[in-house]
């Protein structure tokens, strides 16, 4: 573990391709890179219900050959959407999101996650956020009704 922190993403890869232990290994040390990769360069990622939204906050520490973050939503039944897509903004950046959408379903806990999109394609995720989110109930039925007559 200690070897995959000490190099960058791509001599990882190089690496871990040049090790010719066995393919579950090879999967295996894969998944820790990408895994230890989305650690190492995000600070936190957290999130909170805030009146009849929520609100998502991270930081990154480096953002080396990132393209983009796809921020993700699902319920505990259901799979994850893309909600938006985040541009990068450079090494100690602090980013915000916030999901004016949540308010419109009836679920009340949100599983959140961020899809970190390489300039290669290749992506990794960051851990997960649950947010147990508050609405009132008239704010949720006025939400409902606009969206019959959209």
């Amino acid at each position: 573990m200690g070897i995959l922190k000490s190099l960058d993403k791509v001599k990882t890869i190089e690496y871990i391709l040049n090790m010719k232990k066995g393919t579950i290994i090879l999967f295996s040390i894969l998944v820790v890179a990408a895994a230890v990769y989305a650690d190492s360069f995000l600070d936190y990622f957290q999130g909170r219900s805030e009146g009849e939204d929520v609100l998502l906050e991270w930081k990154t520490s480096a953002e080396v050959n990132l393209k983009h973050f796809a921020i993700e939503r699902r319920t505990p039944q259901n799979p994850y959407i893309e909600l938006a897509t985040v541009e990068p903004k450079g090494r100690n950046s602090f980013y915000d999101y916030l999901d004016e959408a949540a308010y419109k379903t009836e679920d009340l806990v949100f599983i959140y996650r961020l899809k970190i999109v390489d300039n290669d394609g290749s992506t990794s995720f960051s851990a997960e956020v649950t947010v147990s989110h508050n609405v009132s109930g008239v704010k949720r039925t006025w939400g409902s009704i606009k969206a019959m007559f959209r």
